[in-house]
């Protein structure tokens, strides 16, 4: 392998294996909106979030709104895995237990004793896998050089691949499955319904005779 197609390799790897995704948007007092993240098991899931007041200062209302934050997060089962009401700017992070999509729901508290309803610009920046590692704490920790930490990095994404391939794979096991299963269960149903239109038939032959003979018209 040349010089070149190494460089190239290591800047794939650098770039596998982390997902990020920024939202921005308007919500109002007590509005919830929800977004599906998808992990295999394993995974860190790390959000950074911001609030702005969208609401003009009112002559008659100098009490500041305050804003406020409530994240409720389920994992694929429906189970609740984070529940957390915080300010209007913060950071979670949780990591999965199972894979599969993961629920994430953020719903303003915001509000104001008078004046109209509270709205607010809602930013959020959502990173799993090694994107949601802070490598740069860890260097500090570990008193890391940059080749170590470049090596780090490396490795972590390599992991991050298997570990994405393993679930994937996980993922079309389920589906053969299920696929296999329907199909046995269409072609023992047309089976049933064919045996029952011949029976059926077997015995409106037998009935019509029957009933010929009775009128001796045979």
């Amino acid at each position: 392998m040349s010089a070149q197609q190494t460089i190239v390799l290591l800047l794939l790897l650098l770039g596998v294996g982390m997902t990020t995704a920024t939202v921005y948007l308007e919500l109002s007092g007590g509005q919830t909106k929800c977004f599906l993240e998808e992990v295999p098991k394993d995974t860190l899931i790390m959000g950074k979030y911001h609030l702005e007041d969208m609401n003009p200062p009112q002559a008659y209302n100098t009490q500041p709104t305050s804003l406020g934050l409530t994240i409720k997060v389920t994992d694929p089962e429906g189970s609740l895995v984070l529940d957390r009401s915080t300010g209007a700017e913060g950071k979670f992070a949780l990591t999965s237990q199972i894979g599969g999509e993961h629920k994430l729901c953020f719903a303003t508290n915001s509000s104001r004793w008078f004046g109209p309803a509270v709205k607010v610009r809602f930013y959020l920046d959502i990173e799993s896998g090694v994107g949601a590692t802070d490598y740069e704490e860890i260097a500090k920790v570990e008193h890391l050089s940059a080749l170590e930490l470049n090596v780090r990095k490396l490795n972590d994404r390599v992991a991050s691949i298997r570990k994405e391939q393993n679930y994937q794979r996980g993922r079309e096991v389920t589906f053969r499955n299920t696929s296999e299963s329907t199909n046995t269960r269409v072609a023992v149903w047309s089976a049933i319904q064919l045996a029952t239109l011949v029976g059926l038939g077997v015995w409106q032959m037998r009935h019509l005779k029957s009933f010929f003979k009775a009128k001796k018209l045979v």
